[in-house]
């Protein structure tokens, strides 16, 4: 049996949106802020996250994209800043950070400090 599920702000906004099946979340699932801007979009499979999901500030700027793959992480990550700037981009394996990752400040410059390279998610 499948139930959509619908909460809304004290506001009047809808802040989220999506359906349960046998009573765990299953397909897209869609969140908003409370200024109605889109605040994440993804899908559910079995309960899980899975597939291709994107975040977003309040002030409509994409915040994170990436995929996940039985709940965790899978694949290239790119987070930003608020501003639009690249923040940090990297790979996930099995849910763990892996490999070269990047990342900046908020004017576009390279922050070393938390930038390196990652096995078995430590640097």
């Amino acid at each position: 049996m499948t139930e959509e599920f619908e909460f809304y702000y004290d506001n009047g906004q809808l802040g989220l949106k999506g359906n349960y099946k046998n009573n765990k979340k299953e397909g897209t699932w869609v969140r908003y802020h409370d200024n109605g801007q889109l605040s994440s979009k993804g899908n559910w499979k079995n309960g899980k996250p899975e597939g291709t999901w994107v975040h977003y500030y309040s002030n409509g700027q994409l915040k994170a994209k990436g995929n996940i793959k039985s709940g965790e992480p899978e694949g290239t990550w790119v987070d930003y800043h608020d501003n639009g700037q690249l923040l940090e981009k990297g790979n996930y394996t099995n849910g763990k950070r892996e490999g070269t990752w990047v990342n900046y400040n908020r004017d576009g410059s390279k922050n070393f400090h938390w930038s390196g390279v990652y096995r078995n998610g430590k640097r």
